[in-house]
């Protein structure tokens, strides 16, 4: 059973995360664009699924973030979250039209951007994702940078993921990081990952090799009163991951068949994702949902530690 929170914003908790937060308990925000934009059903439903169940297995409760007809929904019970995964037309919501999507009673998977709003609103201090948004290649020609950059840079939330999505151009999402000034940690490891592959060839900024460590960064910063986020890179399992030097040579096929079929805007990240899925003979889906797996992992590690 769901309760509103909000006379004016239509905004309900799910019953597990109204339970955790009158309780104290450690909460991690999980987004839906995954869900529903990510990958087909039942896979999706799946991968959900797991992803929570690790999450409760760490000793915190998964909050998944979605508008549904107009209702922003901080955890999703379990028909929400089957209906969700089979939605078809849902809104990809970010900053820009998240707003949009409640006033209109539409229904709309939350990118990290959108999910990071919903958290703060929430109180829920740690979001794990798979890889955040960037500086796109070719970004000095179209501009086209995430919003994910920007929400990081205003929006107090930890975000897990297992860095930038190596169809980005990572050395410049980096330097717009540095120039915002938000935290770049890398978890157990000098180099910073590139989402398929452990090691995106470049130094990680930070290094820290714990979720208790991480959480008390965290806290001196609440303590020094330093707004806006800190990004946590999880390097995906060395079982799991596909050679940088390999990987970069499906992604600079899917660019160029992008570039063929004329593909721009909020279509591009989607087109590039299923022409990777092709191109690796379904790896890097493979790939995908176990770093999302492991980083949902760290990232109750990380919750749990700062309810502690």
């Amino acid at each position: 059973m769901t309760r509103s929170v909000s006379p004016l914003l239509p905004m309900r908790y799910s019953a597990e995360v109204a339970a955790a937060k009158e309780r104290g308990a450690a909460i991690v925000a999980l987004e839906s664009t995954i869900i529903t934009h990510g990958m087909p059903y039942p896979g999706n439903l799946d991968m959900a699924r797991s992803v929570e169940r690790i999450i409760r297995d760490q000793g915190a409760v998964p909050a998944t973030i979605a508008v549904v007809d107009g209702v922003l929904h901080i955890g999703l019970e379990v028909a929400e979250l089957e209906a969700l995964s089979q939605k078809k037309g849902a809104l990809k919501v970010s900053r820009a039209d998240i707003a949009f999507a409640i006033a209109e009673r539409r229904t709309g998977a939350t990118t990290v951007a959108a999910t990071m709003i919903g958290a703060a609103r929430a109180g829920i201090k740690v979001f794990a994702t798979g890889g955040i948004g960037g500086v796109h290649r070719g970004a000095e020609e179209t501009f086209d940078i995430s919003a994910d950059l920007e929400e990081l840079a205003r929006t107090a939330v930890i975000v897990v993921c297992a860095g930038a999505k190596a169809i980005l151009d990572i050395p410049k999402t980096l330097e717009v990081l540095e120039t915002r000034g938000v935290p770049v940690v890398t978890y157990d490891s000098p180099t910073f990952p590139a989402f398929w592959s452990r090691d995106s060839g470049l130094a990680s900024p930070l290094t820290l090799n714990s979720p208790a460590a991480i959480a008390n960064f965290q806290k001196v910063r609440d303590q020094l009163g330093i707004d806006g986020g800190m990004l946590i890179a999880n390097p995906v399992p060395a079982a799991d991951e596909i050679p940088r030097d390999e990987m970069e040579i499906y992604i600079a096929r899917a660019i160029d068949n992008a570039e063929r079929d004329e593909i721009t805007g909020k279509a591009v990240t989607p087109y590039l994702l299923d022409n990777l899925f092709h191109l690796t003979d379904g790896r890097s889906l493979k790939t995908n949902i176990a770093l999302v797996e492991n980083n949902a992992r760290l990232a109750a590690e990380i919750a749990v530690a700062l309810a502690d």
